[in-house]
């Protein structure tokens, strides 16, 4: 989380939430793939800064929705999401983003998926064997099913949105740059020429 010190709260540290173009596309992400339910694909996106996208093809300003038009009008860091279909088989979400490279008009990457997570000391008694360790993490009692939105910029930002199925709301999302960094370093590397 981050804090920030004001004088309207006594000098008192008091959290506030990172409003960067990257933290909003992110946390916008996570909300468009929440609406799909739980259990759904691994999804990677591109991410491209709208204006810099718009003024090499200017043909797009026909083609993207107004507001969306407007914002990169008002913000010139905006950024849109593009979808990646078809993406490689792979058997795990590190081995998909290390099949994956992006060009230079792709200023990021963005990945949502779903994992597991227990608390540090039970994964003391997770087994060797991946097909076991996965069936004693499904049927843990102290499991915990989340969403991960992590997205990362070619200049090195980082923003992560976490949502848990136990608490499934939209004002419930966690959100700072280093919630998932095994996921952010994955995607930095598809970055990298």
């Amino acid at each position: 989380m981050h804090y920030s010190t004001d004088q309207s709260n006594g000098g008192q540290p008091r959290e506030v939430p990172r409003n960067t173009p990257l933290d909003r596309a992110v946390r916008e992400l996570e909300r468009h793939v929440a609406r799909g339910g739980w259990d759904g694909p691994v999804r990677v996106f591109a991410l491209v800064r709208t204006a810099r996208a718009i003024q090499r093809d200017p043909s797009l300003r026909d083609e993207l929705p107004l507001d969306l038009l407007a914002s990169a009008d008002a913000d010139t860091d905006h950024i849109t999401s593009v979808e990646q279909e078809d993406l490689p088989d792979a058997g795990s979400v590190e081995e998909l983003l290390a099949q994956l490279g992006w060009g230079p008009a792709v200023d990021g990457a963005a990945i949502v998926c779903e994992r597991i997570v227990v608390p540090p000391e039970v994964e003391v008694g997770m087994p060797q064997d991946p097909v076991e360790a996965v069936q004693y993490l499904m049927d843990h009692p102290q499991r915990e099913d989340v969403r991960l939105a992590v997205g990362v910029l070619r200049d090195g930002s980082t923003s992560c949105a976490i949502r848990t199925r136990s608490q499934d709301d939209d004002f419930a999302v966690g959100t700072g740059p280093d919630l998932a960094p095994g996921l952010a370093a994955a995607l930095r590397a598809t970055l990298e020429d």
